[in-house]
């Protein structure tokens, strides 16, 4: 029963209820008598490192939850849904909330709730349990317990390291990665961690090397300095260890191998990964077909084979598959193309869940300021356009043209390429979709053009590698939390990002082997190039500790910086690896080999466009890049691409930073995901304001009230409204500066997320061209408030009162695609 010297509340009420509840039913279904001291105590303990957190307020409404013979894992429960609507009153909340969804989950794995100072005993006790029972129910691979020396890896395990899970990252945890059996998770975040760990150290040579490098990953992900993509966190240590997030294939024109497209993805995609289609080479509408003497429907319908597909596979039921499309701008079908995801016209030949995206060549850029004629060619017809790119593109299309002119060409269509463009970004607008990604600068500054072609991005527009019929890409993702990397000021630790990205390299390139590959020609290609794609994530974060508007020229020198910082050393560990395990197979001829770094193949392009309106490009340096060519020159490089910097949606709510590169959405507001709904609040604006002593229940009432924004809150100081300016607030301008900075150092690309307030026809135009001048391979969502609504709750001064929100602006708080990350 309750101790009254315990016992502190005000509430009768809730009082009365504690003392009405005798008995609690256990894991088992057995009666036990309810210790609320214990409970109690637990609360308490959550809350002890919080003092903005008002602890009797939690337990009153904890109390208001319960009930006589509760099942004991719905204890922490009712202290989840007592505090989790206090988040908006302030973040430590989210903290508090997360230490009670712990509790809960060592209630479900170990059947008993677990006080901090047995956490370290019971972590290494269950270790080895769990490994026995994961590898019992085929759920681990049975390596983990024989390869590595245990109680080493049982004595790292750091219990603290769970206090830096919010309640949006734990949760997210709990509900999706944690392995469970019987319906009841059997992993704990430092086990799976080490689980994580040791699935990508299980490459190594011998016990002591790969004891040695799984505590150095397990140290590195559980401190969130570094953290896998999602497929490699899902299901590394496991006995279906596909740990890539993203595939890219060229499908061929032959309906044999169509139809062989559709099965390598859904096998693809049953594994996690994230899908990219090279739909160029299929004929087009109206084209004969030789061996029927048949006219040929297109893409379309295939399309919509492929869309189906995608919804069919749903990843273990982790997530839906996910697919992306692209087209070159020359096909002859590209303008039903544009119309794919209308929710008018024909429903065949509409594909309402697939992902879509324009693959331009610069020539089309060119014909569109020029206001020039563009021809739209069939590609049996045309055959090597799909292959080419820059000035050999140029000279062959208008070969073509000529031939097409003079009735050599059959299956052609001039139109004007300005009001393709238009059809474009008209779509783009309504449909979100096709996005914008440019064929040129991807395949100019590829690494591996002596290798094979770029034909198409990934499903989220940062991964650009060689496919053919034979190579599957294949691309293995990570990312960087910049705020782990930056000191209270937001100036970059460079020692730790050495050794941060050193480490991180060895993890990705482990993938690499350790990978399984649902499909021969994925190993094949990953297996040869070696690709990996190192990313950021945090980056708005960090310009808020060095108190700096994304809308500065601050933001984009900072974007500079830390890119040059993170390519340097991840450059530099790939040739130390190439130095201990050898250079991958195909480096010879590589743009690596022949000495020309990232920076430099701009001029690549420059050349290509010949135009200088057409180009602008920043060649600006902070680091001595001589003894990284003299390593490169001396070892070669273990991987033919080393970064991309992918959306990180799952991955930055785990670590609970802002997500990759993004601006800051709104400094209040809810995301929803396959997790459920969460209150999200900006906790740098929320120091300031109590600083300034300006947080309270108005305050909150005013974000709200605003959707977020500081614009019309007058008791704000213009000095803050400048430095939390959401991302609609952020001119696309600015957005596109910093990318290009980034870009310079980057062999691959970037999820560009693009915002406009109030978008129009001649914003969107110059807004895209710009991109292009800058330099960009790729874009991503266009982001506008058109799109968007938001339903306020009530709104009152009551502090209890809850964010309420329906937001749709291309799925910012819902992202279907976690492929990436």
């Amino acid at each position: 029963m309750i101790s009254p010297e315990s016992f502190t509340l005000e509430n009768e009420n809730a009082t009365e209820r504690a003392q009405a509840i005798r008995y609690i039913t256990t894991v088992e279904g057995e009666k036990k008598p309810f210790d609320y001291l214990s409970f109690e105590k637990t609360i308490l303990e959550s809350c002890e490192s919080f003092p903005d957190v008002d602890r009797n307020l939690i337990i009153e409404e904890t109390l208001k939850n319960l009930y006589e013979e509760i099942p004991e894992e719905k204890l922490m429960t009712a202290a989840i849904m007592a505090s989790r609507p206090f988040i908006e009153r302030d973040p430590s909340y989210g903290y508090v909330t997360a230490a009670f969804l712990l509790q809960k989950l060592f209630t479900e794995v170990l059947g008993k709730a677990v006080h901090k100072s047995d956490r370290k005993k019971e972590y290494m006790a269950y270790l080895p349990k769990y490994l026995e029972l994961g590898i019992a129910e085929k759920r681990l691979n049975p390596k983990l317990l024989t390869e590595f020396n245990l109680e080493k890896i049982q004595e790292a395990l750091c219990p603290d390291r769970d206090e830096k899970f919010n309640f949006l990252g734990l949760q997210t945890l709990y509900d999706r990665y944690f392995i469970h059996v019987n319906d009841r998770r059997i992993e704990l975040p430092q086990v799976f961690w080490m689980r994580v760990a040791m699935g990508l150290a299980l490459v190594e040579a011998t016990q002591e090397i790969r004891t040695e490098k799984a505590i150095a990953f397990y140290t590195m992900l559980s401190n969130f300095d570094y953290v896998s993509s999602t497929p490699t966190l899902f299901n590394a240590g496991t006995t279906y260890p596909q740990l890539s997030s993203c595939f890219l294939t060229t499908i061929p024109d032959d309906l044999g191998d169509i139809y062989k497209s559709y099965r390598d993805n859904a096998l693809l995609s049953k594994f996690s990964g994230g899908l990219g289609n090279d739909w160029t080479p299929v004929r087009g509408l109206g084209s004969r077909i030789k061996g029927t003497n048949g006219i040929s429907q297109g893409i379309i319908p295939f399309l919509k084979v492929a869309n189906d597909t995608a919804i069919a596979v749903n990843q273990g039921g982790k997530r839906k598959g996910a697919v992306c499309s692209y087209l070159e701008t020359w096909h002859i079908d590209v303008e039903e193309y544009l119309d794919l995801r209308k929710n008018t016209g024909d429903d065949r030949r509409r594909c309402h869940d697939m992902n879509t995206a324009n693959w331009i060549p610069d020539l089309f850029m060119k014909r569109v300021h020029e206001k020039g004629a563009w021809t739209l060619f069939s590609p049996e017809e045309t055959p090597d356009l799909h292959d080419l790119c820059g000035k050999a593109f140029e000279e062959r299309y208008a070969q073509y043209e000529v031939d097409a002119e003079n009735g050599k060409i059959i299956n052609f269509k001039k139109v004007e390429a300005v009001n393709i463009w238009r059809k474009m970004l008209s779509m783009l607008f309504e449909t979100g979709h096709p996005w914008i990604t440019f064929k040129d600068p991807s395949n100019l500054r590829s690494p591996q053009q002596h290798a094979g072609v770029v034909h198409s991005s990934n499903l989220c527009t940062e991964i650009l590698l060689n496919t053919s019929s034979t190579e599957t890409a294949v691309c293995n993702l990570g990312s960087i939390n910049l705020v782990q990397h930056t000191d209270e000021n937001g100036n970059l630790m460079e020692e730790k990002i050495k050794e941060t990205v050193s480490v991180a390299m060895r993890m990705l390139d482990n993938v690499i082997d350790q990978n399984y590959y649902p499909i021969p020609e994925a190993k094949n290609s990953n297996t040869k190039h070696r690709p990996v794609g190192m990313g950021i994530m945090g980056f708005q974060d960090t310009l808020y500790k060095r108190r700096a508007s994304y809308a500065s020229d601050a933001a984009v020198s900072f974007a500079d910086e830390s890119m040059e910082m993170i390519s340097y050393y991840a450059i530099l560990a790939s040739t130390e690896l190439a130095g201990e395990k050898g250079a991958y197979e195909s480096y010879k001829g590589s743009l690596w080999d022949q000495g020309i770094l990232p920076v430099e193949s701009q001029k690549l392009v420059e050349e290509s466009r010949g135009n200088s309106d057409y180009i602008e490009a920043d060649y600006s340096a902070k680091k001595d890049w001589a003894p990284v060519k003299e390593a490169i020159k001396k070892n070669g490089m273990r991987n033919s691409n080393c970064m991309a910097i992918a959306p990180t949606a799952t991955i930055s709510n785990i670590a609970g930073v802002s997500q990759s590169i993004e601006p800051m959405y709104k400094n209040l507001f809810v995301k929803s995901n396959m997790s459920g709904e969460f209150t999200i609040i900006n906790p740098y604006l929320v120091t300031d304001l109590k600083k300034l002593n300006l947080w309270n229940d108005e305050m909150i009432y005013a974000l709200k009230r605003y959707d977020g924004n500081l614009t019309e809150i007058q008791s704000i100081p213009q000095e803050l409204k400048e430095l939390y300016q959401t991302a609609f607030e952020v001119g696309a301008k600015w957005l596109i500066d910093a990318a290009s900075r980034r870009q310079k150092w980057i062999d691959m690309g970037q999820s560009l997320n693009l915002y406009i307030a109030q978008p129009n026809g001649k914003k969107l135009d110059e807004m895209y061209k710009y991109a292009w001048k800058k330099g960009l391979k790729t874009t991503y969502y266009l982001r506008s408030m058109g799109a968007s609504s938001v339903e306020k709750s009530t709104i009152t001064t009551n502090e209890h009162t809850k964010v309420s929100a329906q937001v749709n602006a291309c799925s910012i708080e819902d992202p279907e695609c976690e492929a990436c990350q």
